[in-house]
């Protein structure tokens, strides 16, 4: 039997982490003696010790941690870790993302952005919208491209493209839609044709993961003031080269359209 002293010390886990631990019945004494209440581990339980360490490294939750030991099915308990690092990789895209654009937005000198002005004529698409809150459009997202590319097939005359209420982005909830270009759009689950109406656009192309787009967006609203032109009606993205298209984020481009009109 080990001291909790000498098992914190072979396991670099804290006594106060330990009696933690006991408390959570995650990792328990071999033996507490009844008079002292002092506790005893085995030498056996130093691996789990060790399992349960690198776990709260990666800040698995204890619930979590908890199952994982529990757990007699490797298959399930690696299943347990790869979900978790997957929403490590997730935080870490997310921090990455956001570095890049403090980074953009730090330059002493930025580069002016190129913009566009576009007309673009009605056209009829196949479209899946609805009203969505502004931290769910990700995953509204990607269940509507992926029922719209089973709906078109290969009958896609275009790239991908959505259309933005400004409510989404004012009020954090409004009307999202999502498109596909075809010859004849079809009708099924929520699929279904849209007529795009025609609009004049202030055309610029952010490059890179769509996480930094919000920098491209400030960019482009500052030409639309100082250019004197006025909004007039939902923002435009045309997905030109997306993750189906590259796997090096470097490479995708996302053309922003922005609805506009000659004050003077």
């Amino acid at each position: 039997m080990l001291s909790i002293g000498e098992f914190s010390r072979l396991t670099h886990l804290s006594v106060r982490t330990l009696r933690r631990y006991h408390e959570a019945a995650l990792l328990e004494p071999a033996v507490v003696d009844e008079t002292t209440g002092y506790r005893y581990y085995g030498v056996d339980q130093i691996p789990t010790a060790q399992v349960i360490h690198r776990l709260r490294e990666l800040d698995v939750p204890l619930s979590d941690v908890q199952r994982i030991l529990r757990t007699p099915d490797p298959d399930v308990r690696a299943a347990l870790v790869a979900d978790h690092l997957q929403r490590l990789e997730d935080v870490l895209d997310r921090t990455r993302a956001a570095v890049v654009s403090l980074r953009r937005l730090l330059r002493p000198d930025p580069a002016p952005i190129d913009v566009e002005l576009r007309a673009e004529p009605a056209r009829t698409v196949a479209a899946v919208e609805a009203v969505v809150g502004h931290g769910d459009v990700a995953a509204w997202f990607a269940g509507a491209m992926a029922e719209l590319e089973a709906a078109v097939g290969t009958a896609v005359t275009g790239p991908p493209g959505g259309c933005y209420d400004n409510a989404l982005f004012e009020q954090e909830r409004g009307h999202a839609l999502v498109y596909l270009p075809t010859a004849a759009p079809p009708r099924t689950g929520r699929v279904h044709p849209v007529v795009l109406p025609a609009a004049e656009l202030a055309v610029t192309t952010h490059v890179g993961e769509h996480d930094g787009v919000e920098v491209t967006y400030g960019e482009l609203g500052t030409w639309v003031v100082e250019n004197a032109m006025s909004v007039a009606g939902p923002v435009r993205e045309v997905y030109v080269v997306g993750p189906r298209d590259a796997s090096d984020p470097a490479g995708w481009r996302t053309e922003i359209g922005w609805p506009v009109f000659r004050v003077t």
